[in-house]
């Protein structure tokens, strides 16, 4: 008895339309995770960059965390991990201070952004094998 699996996330259905010769699906796919995950960062960074000029906010970095779980449950652990590296380095540009630069003036920013990364990472693997259904066996 062979058992079904199904399609959970859109990188496994994009990787089955590549694998059956469906370039042209499986490409806009590809762009259509991207293209989000970027636009979900940018509102992110224009929401904590907001809050960092308003209240002088510390620790903002880790309002990526949910939407890097988000994406994680819509798109797959590899794109949220994507996500996860692209937001540390845009919350080191600029949500520290020298703004607009990618050095950090403190230690501590770089060890809040390494934990940040790490936690980010973790979690998204762990959101993305949540949001998996398992197999049910009889």
């Amino acid at each position: 008895m062979s058992s079904r699996r199904d399609v959970y996330t859109y990188d496994v259905l994009a990787w089955a339309l590549y694998k059956n010769h469906r370039y042209a699906d499986a490409t806009a796919i590809a762009v259509v995770m991207l293209l989000a995950s970027f636009l979900i960062i940018l509102a992110v960074t224009d929401v904590c960059y907001f809050f960092k000029d308003l209240g002088h906010a510390h620790h903002l970095v880790f309002f990526y965390l949910l939407p890097t779980a988000f994406v994680a449950m819509l798109y797959g652990s590899v794109l949220s991990m994507i996500f996860a590296i692209d937001a540390t380095l845009v919350a080191g540009l600029f949500l520290y201070n020298p703004t607009f630069s990618s050095y950090l003036f403190y230690p501590r920013q770089a060890g809040e952004l390494f934990l940040f990364a790490l936690t980010a990472l973790i979690g998204a693997k762990c959101s993305a094998e949540l949001a998996v259904q398992p197999e049910k066996h009889f």
